[in-house]
């Protein structure tokens, strides 16, 4: 393949049927193998794609050129692989991989031992849960938990679950205007930027095509989450919202709607922690069945 031949372009709607067809046929349980990831995020990062040797690759271009492990059949990946090195030594660039699964990695090694090494991050770890604990929250680890819903319900007695629809999503639009304003998001741009990822899935929600649930109190919604299916059995949880007064609103949510939306699936990605150590405690505390891990892959 010629390399004037290959062009990367930022994934959009209409793009949707080609990388939906790539991530259904070659399945993963990382959050980032989702159309409604890439193409939400791709206007925040510098993220894009192309079809090399028949497989499916993306290109970063944030810090340096990095590329995503090729998405396709094993012998068009080794030649999608070896036309990545050598586009990446035509521009003098080092080659390198993002967002690499232990999986992959060992294909890789397989195919080139010992040529690469692979850092893992762990502020990039996808935390994943087996649906039934979520729902009920059994056994004594999750014991706090199940306290925490309980005493919710004691509180607000007159609290209801629905799920999003066309007909609630702009009022999840104003709450999440309301909660920007009041978590500071301006003034800090990670924030700012899963901000503006919110917005954009709730604008595109019938586009997208996303799951959602919403948590009210007194007829007021406090929480609404949104995600999708990763693959037959696993849903990724994108976004949750909640406003943080409502003590006890982000573990109701969380219940609720895997309860309602997701129970068919055996497992619930929850998506990373950013590095946060708030966040990184938070989700530890529901015991992870297990970690997607995922590091960059340099020789």
């Amino acid at each position: 393949m010629e390399m004037k031949n290959i062009e990367f372009k930022r994934p959009e709607m209409e793009d949707r049927k080609l990388l939906d067809g790539y991530f259904k046929r070659y399945p993963s349980r990382s959050c980032e193998r989702t159309f409604i990831n890439v193409y939400l995020w791709s206007r925040h990062y510098k993220v894009k794609y192309a079809v090399i040797e028949n497989t499916l690759v993306f290109k970063s271009e944030d810090e340096d050129i990095a590329f995503t492990y090729p998405l396709g059949e094993v012998e068009d990946i080794k030649r999608a692989l070896r036309f990545l090195m050598e586009y990446c030594e035509k521009l003098g660039k080092e080659f390198e991989l993002y967002c690499v699964t232990a999986e992959q990695f060992e294909q890789l090694n397989s195919w080139y031992p010992d040529e690469f090494q692979i850092t893992y991050d762990r502020d990039i770890a996808d935390y994943v849960y087996e649906s039934e604990k979520l729902i009920t929250l059994s056994g004594k680890k999750l014991h706090g938990k199940r306290n925490h819903i309980n005493k919710f319900k004691a509180e607000h007695e007159n609290w209801s679950y629905e799920t999003m629809t066309e007909d609630n999503v702009e009022e999840c639009f104003q709450m999440a205007l309301q909660w920007r304003k009041e978590n500071g998001c301006d003034a800090d741009a990670e924030k700012n930027a899963e901000m503006c990822v919110t917005l954009n899935s709730l604008r595109l929600f019938r586009e997208l095509e996303m799951t959602g649930g919403i948590l009210r109190v007194d007829g007021k919604i406090v929480a609404f989450t949104m995600g999708e299916p990763i693959n037959d059995d696993t849903f990724v949880v994108h976004i949750e919202k909640a406003f943080s007064e409502v003590q006890g609103a982000y573990p109701m949510i969380n219940q609720q709607f895997v309860e309602h939306e997701c129970a068919k699936y055996k497992y619930i990605n929850r998506e990373d922690d950013a590095g946060v150590e708030g966040l990184r405690k938070a989700k530890l505390s529901y015991r992870p069945a297990f970690l997607v891990e995922k590091g960059r892959v340099k020789r």
